[in-house]
């Protein structure tokens, strides 16, 4: 009997230390610097789609002087001047619910919109969030998109620069969103709309052309 006991507990062990090893092999934390990915192409890992109408968008990864993580950056270049146009590069893996992602953005030209965003909770090209900085207005806002339509969650105004790389950061966890604005908090609210894991990507808007670079994206516990 206690050798029976000691067997037990040695095999508990032994599996307890093999799902440990396999936890710890799990990826939390994933970034993309485009580094090594081919100049004028679309990223590997990345899929593109568009929220309302126009054309989809042209993601390309390009060479830029001054890229956070040098030598590339990733580019929506496409200025259609369709208002109500979302162009979307989505990150093909992972899907999460709780989480935190960031991304430098430089918001470069466009004459109705400079504005560049994070998606998250990603469902389809119909139903996400997204945070969002505009140059233009000089203001961030976080959005729920239901249906198509963009519906307001939160406001905040203050310096968004044209021209100069900024970090928008957002922090998802259950019905928690916050989002952080060049390291300042700006937006906190509470949302029960998408609580199931989604995509997480990247955002522009109308005419846009944004640059996007060192894209950070963390797995956060339950």
């Amino acid at each position: 009997m206690h050798r029976r006991i000691l067997l037990l507990a040695v095999c508990l062990v032994v599996a307890g230390a093999a799902q440990a090893g396999q936890d710890a092999s799990t990826p939390k934390a994933w970034s993309w610097g485009f580094e090594d990915d081919r100049v004028n192409r679309a990223p590997a890992g990345f899929s593109f789609g568009r929220t309302g109408e126009g054309r989809l968008g042209r993601w390309v990864v390009w060479p830029h002087p001054d890229a956070p993580s040098r030598p590339n950056v990733l580019a929506q270049v496409d200025g259609d001047s369709v208002d109500f146009r979302f162009p979307l590069a989505l990150v093909d893996d992972p899907r999460l619910s709780n989480v935190r992602l960031s991304v430098r953005c430089k918001p470069m030209s466009g004459a109705l919109e400079q504005s560049c965003g994070l998606v998250f909770r990603y469902q389809d090209g119909q139903n996400y969030y997204v945070a969002r900085a505009n140059a233009l207005e000089r203001n961030v806002r976080l959005y729920k998109v239901v249906e198509g339509r963009r519906r307001p969650l939160g406001d905040w105004r203050g310096p968004v620069t044209n021209g100069a790389w900024h970090t928008l950061q957002i922090e998802a966890r259950g019905d928690a969103v916050a989002v952080s604005w060049d390291g300042q908090a700006v937006i906190a609210v509470q949302d029960r709309t998408f609580q199931g894991p989604g995509q997480v990507g990247l955002w522009t808007k109308a005419d846009s052309v944004v640059y996007f670079d060192d894209l950070r994206v963390e797995a956060l516990d339950e």
